[in-house]
């Protein structure tokens, strides 16, 4: 039997700061509030996102694996307003783990709370937080006080707020860093948590750390903010300072982050933050919350402009104290062993070199190894959270971090100790090989419990996963270090976007029943903090993507040049040729029914429990045939991009958009002309204002990027197009397009033509 809220807060008194208590007995407050419907949604929605407490999807107890939910464990609340609120089905909870970090005390609170709240599985996210899927709303309090009680915390970890600090898993063992970035991320995340300065923003604020350039571990290109570390010489004096970067972002359209400063000295990362903070919250969208993020601020402004109002900004911030203390402390909380360097083991069975050769890090400090214990699809069990505390106590002095590939790092692993920690993890079923290679699968919730998801990522990557771990060693070299990636809808919180093969999911019409389908993403590279990102491709049926991945790896295998990364494979080969590889799998084989279902979802394939349709008069067949004719147009200006034709790129992608806003409109005004003026009209009245387009959770912000495209056309046609702007208008047609899609599958077939 649960311990009720009031008797965990008498239970854990004064176990907590009294300030952090005292909030959770607000928040405790205002759900019984907003239960007695005393309290507006609207504003209690950002306060349980401020305490990382989500909504999610939930089809009638039935999970999206066909497994059946303990109903009984979630008891509906007083205040029912339909499907998927907060009262009647379980949500999710997001816990913050800056940089990582945690200890075996807490892994064991996270199995006692995954158990007694959840479904027993403690979910690792791409931002290094843990999920619990499952969990009521009433029970949130209880599992924040022993959170707190352990010292972690889930404030901020949603919302309009600064998100998980994230930093390098290898940070302080890494033989390629600079230094150590570790203090740096733990001072600014203490620092920024709660602040008066970044509590007024118009989306989310996300920063990371990363010890070098060449690697992936800290993603600082993809980040609102990003810190490398970077040493040089001054007066003969070396110096210690952050590269600082600003302005990435994945999302929908993914926005490479600027230099701000090429050296930062490490006294002024915090206040410089801040004067950051202080100007996105100035300044940065509030009404439009499709370009509230901070990157789009950097784009209109100008790196040199926004650069220009954040160092008078810093100007003016009141001297804190805090800007060295919290650094100065963090310096002081240094790492240590737990037994002495030793040499590696004599070769033993295949398994065990297997599990060294992928699972294991040499560290700069000699004797010791990193090891990465893998998880698919980034899940832990309660048990085996359990016992991996035990196995940390053993092994190490508690030094084990989570990563943004989803895995743990232990670190300060003796080489003599790895047969027996092999042994250990192996009795957990935790010693899985393959970490950072093809079979380690990133992958978002997808439509198992997000309220976005579009296709079944999780369903995919563990069909992928299957797949290659049954062949993965015997795979050429060059394909087991590739990088799988998938997103169950466009805002790539899979980072399909980084990925050598990516995959982000959207639907299409078969015979005038909605497919799951994928959208295919090369060009990407995870190296180099996210060094550069991928364009789709094609959308491919959900059943067909495994042969996607077999036929793109063979054909890489095959061509590639010594030495040639796929990324530079893509480039070389072109996307027209890869593209024409896969065109006979984007359409399902006549009479095979299993293509109308998901992976791992045996239910015949629906979008209407991500929005509701509504019946918009007569729709013909010959809207498919025009927006697959605006997503050849699409593919087209990709290749005019390829080839460096970035004007005419530009142009056809917006024509694009053009024809697919066409193709709906013809279906109630079919003499509908060629001219923007027409289209764009036409389209805003019938589609926008009756907000007949709207996506149930991104409201109307793929027609925007029509209208802004159109407007700027209109005002500025003759203005040469850059490469930056063209490459998010890509990105953006893209959208437009599968919204499209998205939008004439909930119109529903009423008359066939």
């Amino acid at each position: 039997m649960k311990v009720s809220n009031s008797l965990w807060a008498a239970q854990l008194a004064g176990k907590m700061p009294e300030a952090l208590a005292r909030e959770l007995d607000i928040f405790e407050s205002e759900i019984a509030l907003r239960k007695q419907g005393k309290l507006d949604e609207r504003l209690f929605a950002e306060t349980r996102l401020r305490r990382g407490t989500y909504g999610q999807r939930y089809d009638n107890g039935q999970r999206h694996d066909g497994q059946k939910v303990q109903e009984m464990k979630y008891p509906s609340g007083d205040l029912t307003k339909g499907p998927n609120t907060m009262w009647d089905a379980p949500g999710m909870q997001r816990i913050k783990i800056p940089g990582g970090g945690l200890n075996a005390e807490q892994l064991e609170t996270m199995a006692d709370l995954a158990e007694e709240y959840s479904d027993g599985i403690a979910h690792v996210t791409t931002r290094q937080d843990f999920q619990l899927h499952y969990v009521h709303i009433e029970d949130t309090p209880s599992m924040m006080r022993r959170l707190a009680a352990a010292k972690i915390t889930t404030r901020e970890a949603c919302g309009n707020s600064v998100r998980n600090v994230t930093a390098c898993p290898y940070a302080g063992v890494c033989a390629d860093e600079a230094f150590d970035v570790s203090p740096y991320s733990r001072a600014l995340a203490r620092f920024l948590l709660g602040h008066p300065d970044c509590q007024n923003f118009g989306r989310k604020f996300k920063p990371a750390f990363s010890g070098c350039e060449q690697h992936a571990c800290g993603l600082t290109s993809l980040h609102d903010v990003g810190y490398i570390a970077k040493k040089r010489i001054e007066n003969g004096v070396e110096k210690m300072g952050f590269e600082m970067y600003v302005g990435g972002g994945l999302g929908a359209v993914p926005y490479m982050a600027k230099l701000f400063d090429p050296f930062v000295p490490p006294e002024e990362i915090l206040p410089l933050t801040q004067a950051i903070a202080r100007v996105f919250a100035r300044l940065g969208e509030k009404k439009n919350r499709a370009r509230a993020r901070i990157k789009f601020l950097v784009q209109d402004l100008g790196i040199e402009k926004f650069r220009e109002l954040v160092l008078e900004e810093r100007k003016i911030l009141p001297h804190d104290p805090r800007w060295t203390e919290y650094i100065a402390e963090e310096l002081r909380a240094q790492e240590e062993p737990l037994r002495p360097g030793g040499e590696g083991p004599a070769t033993t069975s295949e398994a065990f070199k297997r599990w060294v050769k992928f699972n294991t890090r040499v560290q700069k400090q000699k004797g010791y190894v990193t090891v990465t214990v893998t998880l698919p699809l980034g899940d832990i069990t309660s048990t085996q959270l359990r016992a991996l505390a035990d196995i940390v106590r053993r092994f190490t002095r508690e030094t084990i971090r989570t990563t943004v590939e989803q895995n743990f790092a232990l670190r300060w692993v003796s080489r003599a100790d790895l047969p027996a920690l092999h042994e250990a993890l192996t009795a957990a079923d935790l010693a899985a090989p393959g970490a950072g290679s093809i079979v380690d699968i990133v992958s978002c919730p997808g439509t198992d419990t997000c309220k976005l998801g579009i296709s079944a990522s999780r369903g995919l990557s563990a069909e992928l996963h299957k797949r290659l771990a049954e062949k993965s060693f015997e795979l050429d070299e060059a394909v087991q270090d590739l990088h799988i990636k998938v997103s169950g809808c466009f805002n790539s919180c899979g980072q399909h976007h980084v990925a050598d093969l990516g995959f982000y999911g959207v639907s299409r019409k078969v015979g005038g029943y909605a497919v799951p389908h994928f959208q295919v993403v090369l060009g990407g590279e995870w190296e180099h903090n996210a060094g550069s990102y991928g364009l789709p491709v094609a959308a491919i049926p959900s059943k067909n993507i495994p042969e996607v991945v077999t036929r793109l790896t063979d054909k890489y295998v095959a061509n590639r040049t010594s030495g040639e990364t796929f990324k530079d494979f893509v480039k070389r080969t072109g996307k027209a040729e890869l593209k024409t590889l896969l065109d006979d799998l984007a359409k399902p084989p006549a009479n095979d029914r299993s293509f109308f279902s998901d992976w791992g979802d045996p239910r015949v394939y629906s979008i209407e429990d991500i929005g509701k349709g509504e019946c918009a008069g007569e729709v013909v067949s010959s809207v498919e045939f025009d927006l697959a004719a605006a997503e050849r147009e699409l593919f087209e200006a990709q290749v005019l991009f390829e080839k460096g034709e970035t004007q005419k790129a530009g142009d056809l992608a917006y024509r694009s958009m053009l024809d697919a806003a066409k193709a709906l409109v013809k279906i109630g005004y079919s003499t509908v002309s060629d001219s923007p003026d027409e289209i764009v009209s036409e389209f805003r009245a019938r589609y926008y204002d009756t907000q007949k387009f709207f996506d149930p959770f991104a409201g109307g912000k793929f027609a925007q990027y029509l209208f802004a495209e159109y407007d700027k056309v209109r005002n500025n046609g003759k203005e040469p197009r850059t490469a930056d702007a063209t490459r998010y208008l890509l990105d953006e047609s893209q959208l437009f397009i599968d919204a499209a899609h998205a939008c004439y599958n909930r119109l529903g077939t009423t008359v066939t033509v």
